[in-house]
């Protein structure tokens, strides 16, 4: 994703923050498409929606996370009141792999001026064509901005909620963690090598190993959650929020914060 990588976690080193549940994009609910849109991800002729029909069981508590997690528990930054901000979004993409569930994620060419080399979640800014940022919008600015970067099919993916409006201050973007079942894998990589370096997964239970997690501390003071995962150092923005569904969803083990990995200026 396009933007200024910052923790969202709850407290004073957070950089982002939600906006109210009744205010997202779309409300989900079991078995029901919204707006009368399509129930898959993207349908050929081009609706979408959000539904949690047919979801795997082991998805309900992320559901429930996404239905009942208040703004405030992922971060202490709102987007501003005025409406300020570049809208934008992000695929937290949940696939099935060889060793259970698992997310997908991308890195970022170390040619880029910004974090280079950091790994993020596909996503980036809202363009006209993606529609209303109140609605769809955030649903299909995610779906196309994976596809553009790591040749995901959208056709494949369900979108089956949408987290609170994060806001990263630093950049003044506000950013829709939109949640997606791969109920249909399509193959996935690099698409611009001067975008992006790798496209990789990364199961849960590397996640939840408390031997992968550490606190990240940057020299301008921010702190936040990091996973030592994939052979990456997984910490910001990204970071922050997978440690926030970990939390929520029930799935985080007890691990240390205090073990820190140091960044340099450069992150």
């Amino acid at each position: 994703m396009k933007t200024h990588e910052q923790s969202t976690a709850a407290g004073p080193d957070a950089d982002a923050a939600g906006q109210p549940a009744a205010d997202r994009p779309a409300a989900t609910g079991r078995g029901a498409a919204t707006g009368g849109v399509a129930a898959d991800g993207a349908a050929a002729d081009g609706t979408i929606g959000v539904t949690t029909e047919g979801l795997p069981s082991w998805l309900d508590p992320v559901v429930h996370a996404a239905r009942t997690v208040q703004p405030d528990q992922l971060s202490s930054f709102l987007p501003p009141e005025s409406g300020a901000g570049r809208q934008s979004a992000v695929l937290v993409l949940f696939g099935e792999g060889e060793r259970g569930p698992e997310l997908l994620l991308m890195e970022r060419s170390g040619s880029l001026r910004s974090h280079a080399g950091q790994p993020s979640f596909p996503g980036g800014s809202l363009d006209p064509e993606d529609g209303d940022q109140a609605t769809t919008g955030p649903l299909r600015a995610a779906l196309r901005e994976a596809r553009e970067e790591t040749g995901l099919d959208p056709q494949g993916v369900q979108i089956f909620g949408v987290l609170p409006r994060l806001y990263i201050p630093v950049s003044g973007f506000v950013v829709t963690p939109v949640l997606g079942w791969w109920r249909s894998p399509s193959p996935v990589g690099v698409v611009d090598p001067g975008e992006t370096a790798r496209v990789f997964t990364v199961p849960v239970a590397d996640l939840t190993d408390p031997a992968n997690r550490a606190t990240a501390v940057h020299p301008s003071g921010h702190s936040g959650p990091a996973f030592l995962v994939e052979s990456a150092l997984v910490w910001g923005f990204t970071a922050g929020v997978i440690d926030r569904i970990l939390h929520f969803a029930g799935w985080e083990r007890p691990w240390d914060p205090a073990r820190q990995v140091p960044l340099d200026w450069r992150a």
